[in-house]
């Protein structure tokens, strides 16, 4: 069989930016390991897949290691599929998932915008895996559904680390983000996730489930800018709506192509 494919670039406005995701739009699911081997060829922090279920679309995400609960931005990016080459016609999209429930990106002139339930964290306290696995200590931690955030004083303690990871690998998490407050926008974050198969994401919408509610408390403001500071670097606009937070951004088109399952 010949499968459609697609890699987006996400969360930026030029091509070699932001992050990249491969997209599959399915007529039915495939087998569990099939999505899994076609996310470990592709070698993207993430692969999306998903089928039409009336007005909805079902989709799921695949690092090459694992299934994931939530991904921000192969969303994006099978959003930008479907609105621009598969022939969605409405201004909003409707996802389904089996782990994280309704999900929907909506769009207007100039960006996507992602609507996804905001994570609760608590604060936890740093752990020698996270002393020893970084270079410098954070101020605070927290954990939140799948992830741990780690609170740093400036943008340049962020830029500055250098995680070790195996030693990041023995924390119980999908993740470990790290944030600080941006020089030019409200805060900045990276995303280190060698559990999940990532040693480092370029772009990461769902982590911002849980910077955005952090640093609305701790900015008292509710609209926010930030910036993901991988090598590619990220743009995202973040908005609180106390059970929901909206991440918006945009997304291009890096390749179109069919893959050959056998």
């Amino acid at each position: 069989m010949n499968q459609k494919f697609y890699q987006v670039d996400s969360f930026t406005d030029k091509l070699f930016a932001g992050n990249p995701a491969g997209v599959c739009p399915l007529e039915a699911w495939l087998p569990d390991e099939t999505m899994q081997n076609i996310a470990a060829e592709n070698n993207l922090s993430e692969t999306a897949f998903y089928i039409s279920v009336g007005d909805q679309y079902e989709i799921r995400w695949f690092t090459p290691t694992i299934e994931v609960d939530l991904c921000g931005h192969a969303t994006l990016a099978a959003a930008f599929v479907l609105f621009n080459h598969e022939g969605h016609k409405k201004d909003i999209i409707e996802f389904l998932s089996p782990r994280s429930g309704r999900l929907t990106v909506s769009r207007d002139d100039k960006l996507m915008t992602l609507n996804f339930p905001t994570d609760t964290i608590i604060e936890i306290p740093v752990t020698d895996e996270v002393i020893y696995g970084l270079n410098i200590e954070p101020e605070r931690a927290y954990r939140g559904k799948t992830d741990v955030v780690l609170v740093y004083n400036t943008q340049e303690d962020v830029e500055n680390l250098t995680p070790d990871f195996l030693l990041l690998a023995k924390i119980n998490a999908r993740g470990v983000i790290v944030t600080a407050p941006g020089n030019n926008t409200d805060f900045v974050s990276r995303f280190f996730g060698p559990n999940a198969g990532v040693n480092e994401d370029p772009v990461t919408g769902s982590a911002h489930t849980s910077l955005t509610p952090y640093w609305t408390k701790a900015l008292g403001k509710n609209k926010l800018t930030a910036k993901q500071l991988s090598s590619r670097g990220g743009s995202l606009e973040c908005t609180f709506l106390n059970d929901r937070v909206e991440i918006s951004g945009q997304a291009r088109l890096y390749l179109k192509g069919e893959i050959y399952i056998s």
